[in-house]
């Protein structure tokens, strides 16, 4: 029986390529949206405990420093400044993320029509085939019945 041979596979091929390359991108963007949600989450603990500090440091019944209390505090400054940074550099992470992840969507659908529509065409194919076959041996059953007459 003869194998069926899709038309478009070789494009079939670079739109499974393609949507390869999306996902890997996609994944990249990911790690990367997830590294810089640890990094907030670390930065806001180390404000968190310097914010404690200078709180203990204040209440605390020994001679406050305040070149001490200052420093914390210019320090907490610039944390407050990092945090407000990495919390619009993940902002921009995330919309980067959304775009990846419709370009996938899309690839993904471009995907899907050409394998219904290699489905559809092999279906068709097969059925032709077997149609054929099923004619053939008609017609041998028919010719033999034929023989038998005579």
């Amino acid at each position: 029986m003869k194998k069926y041979s899709f038309r478009l596979q070789p494009v079939l091929n670079l739109k499974e390529k393609a949507l390869e390359d999306k996902r890997l991108e996609m994944a990249k963007v990911i790690k990367l949206l997830n590294d810089y949600q640890s990094e907030l989450q670390a930065l806001e603990e180390t404000y968190l405990s310097y914010k404690n500090t200078a709180v203990e440091l204040s209440e605390s019944e020994e001679v406050i420093n305040i070149t001490e209390l200052a420093s914390y505090n210019s320090y907490m400054i610039e944390l407050e400044q990092k945090i407000k940074d990495k919390k619009v550099t993940i902002e921009n992470t995330r919309k980067v993320l959304k775009i990846k992840q419709d370009e996938v969507n899309e690839a993904y659908k471009d995907v899907k029509v050409l394998e219904k529509l290699k489905e559809t065409q092999s279906k068709k194919f097969y059925d032709a085939i077997y149609k054929k076959e099923a004619e053939e041996v008609d017609d041998i059953v028919t010719a033999r019945y034929k023989l038998q007459e005579v």
